[in-house]
């Protein structure tokens, strides 16, 4: 066999893991964050200043340190020891937690629940809802880290994408990409349509021009070089930009109708009919059928073309989700209340889940069915649902320490809070630095992992290896997007 075959075959027919272990990892990323804040507080504690010395280096080192090289060693090296490592960083984490508190004399004397009371009365200030914007970045971050490590034979295959049915971790990460995309976009923000409705759409399908643009270099550029293909992912021309094009163009058109504040029934109804004609017709035969893609452009490309149907609907469950997070909240306690909704959404789309996974069928990320839907929205939520707690907790920390200048984080409203020394700190996040510049992020790693597997056979690399093969892949990826952000560059050319 040749290595592109080699290489094919070891992505294909994979089965993926299991909803707990999925749900499992989920925790890694907002205890990453606490840590990183606490990390941040120990140091003002010590030396009453930030950043720190060095900032440039020092904050790249750090976040790099804290947010992405845990996420690379849980699905390399880690992977069989996830829920020890989960358990040690909480360990950590409330640790470091219960000294803060006990350290600070100006809060000794006070009752703890006194403490917990003032604190839910609180006022937050905030630019962008926090724990949206750690969502989309760490979504993408994870994505980054997984297109590369799956050529790897230390990346678990179970994270891998599945062949038909299952829900590996990187079937996730498609839904939850579309999610992301879905949370701020001006539906979610409740953006007015300045014109008609017909400008309006048009004005959309100009502006994916960058999508389909980058999706026709990559089908050039993977069909010149002769790079190995999971024809079953999206087909033999299609690709996840083609799929992110068409998504925004539809679900555009269809909000431009309907009304918005309405989408999660337009999901439900979308993803309702689109398994009913799964069912009772026969596309899902048609679709998993893999020996007939000579015919024509549809047969070739049928996996990335009905997919699409279920994207559109996990889209406009995340407009939903965005209009219930951007609605203006002053208060901790509102804030709380928010996240628990959307805990308890993630628990009743579990449910489900369930029902449809006995009754119908299992999750396939290929057919992109209505279990599919359902598991997308439901760990999204209870991904942005951590992320919002370990938001909140680091809120906590930062009261009671009197340091308000961890970045991607809330703010107590306070005059003496200086915006010009947050401002400061911001200026050297990885989080906002991603943020800024997320598609060119994506695009970069797209591109480095191409050169990467032209470069070293991944098949045959020792597990150590290929760990330091990752860990470079994502510094120079991340030290290119922190270096246009601390230079206050954002690449948009449409």
């Amino acid at each position: 066999m040749s290595q592109r075959e080699l290489k094919e075959g070891f992505v294909s027919n994979l089965n993926g893991t299991s909803l707990q272990e999925v749900a499992l990892g989920t925790f890694l990323s907002p205890l990453c964050l606490i840590n990183r804040g606490l990390i941040l507080i120990l140091y003002h504690l010590a030396r009453r200043i930030l950043p720190l010395p060095l900032p440039l280096i020092s904050h790249l080192l750090l976040d790099f340190s804290v947010l992405i090289l845990p996420l690379i060693l849980s699905c390399t090296i880690l992977s069989s020891f996830l829920h020890l490592v989960i358990l040690s960083l909480i360990f950590v984490s409330a640790c470091v937690l219960c000294y803060i508190y006990c350290t600070n004399g100006h809060h000794s004397t006070r009752h703890p629940k006194t403490n917990v009371s003032t604190f839910l009365q609180c006022h937050v200030q905030f630019n962008q809802v926090p724990f949206v914007t750690i969502f989309r970045v760490f979504v993408n971050v994870k994505t980054d880290i997984s297109i590369l490590a799956v050529d790897f034979s230390i990346f678990p295959r179970r994270y891998a994408k599945t062949e038909t049915y299952g829900t590996g971790v990187m079937d996730f990460g498609v839904g939850a990409y579309v999610f992301a995309n879905a949370l701020v976009c001006p539906e979610a923000r409740r953006k007015t349509i300045s014109g008609s409705k017909i400008n309006h759409i048009t004005k959309q399908l100009l502006s994916v021009w960058p999508l389909v643009a980058l999706g026709m270099g990559r089908l050039v550029s993977v069909k010149m070089s002769g790079y190995h293909e999971h024809v079953t992912e999206y087909g033999v021309h299609w690709n996840f930009f083609f799929t992110l094009a068409i998504v925004r163009v539809m679900a555009s058109t269809i909000l431009a109708v309907l009304p918005v504040s309405q989408s999660w029934v337009f999901s439900l109804l979308i993803s309702g009919l689109y398994q009913l004609a799964l069912e009772t017709s026969g596309l899902k035969a048609f679709i998993i059928q893999n020996n007939d893609r000579e015919k024509n452009f549809l047969y070739a490309n049928k996996e990335g073309i009905f997919s699409v149907v279920g994207y559109v609907a996990i889209y406009m469950a995340g407009v939903q989700v965005g209009r219930y997070v951007m609605q203006p909240r002053s208060q901790v306690k509102d804030w709380l209340k928010a996240l628990l909704n959307l805990l308890f959404c993630s628990f009743v789309l579990y449910a489900a889940l369930y029902t449809c996974q006995t009754l119908v069928e299992p999750v396939s990320r290929r057919l992109s069915n209505l279990p599919f839907c359902l598991w997308s929205v439901a760990q999204s939520l209870f991904f942005i649902s951590c992320l919002g707690f370990a938001d909140l907790v680091l809120l906590f920390s930062k009261s009671i320490s009197g340091c308000h200048f961890v970045p991607s984080s809330w703010n107590i409203q306070k005059g003496s809070v200086s915006n010009k020394q947050t401002g400061e700190v911001e200026r050297f996040c990885l989080v906002q630095a991603v943020s800024r510049n997320q598609l060119l992020f994506f695009l970069l790693a797209n591109v480095m992992t191409g050169l990467t597997n032209s470069l070293v056979d991944t098949l045959s690399c020792s597990s150590s290896f290929s760990v330091c093969v990752l860990l470079i892949y994502m510094f120079m990826n991340c030290s290119v997007i922190y270096f246009l952000h601390h230079h206050g560059i954002t690449v948009k050319f449409w």
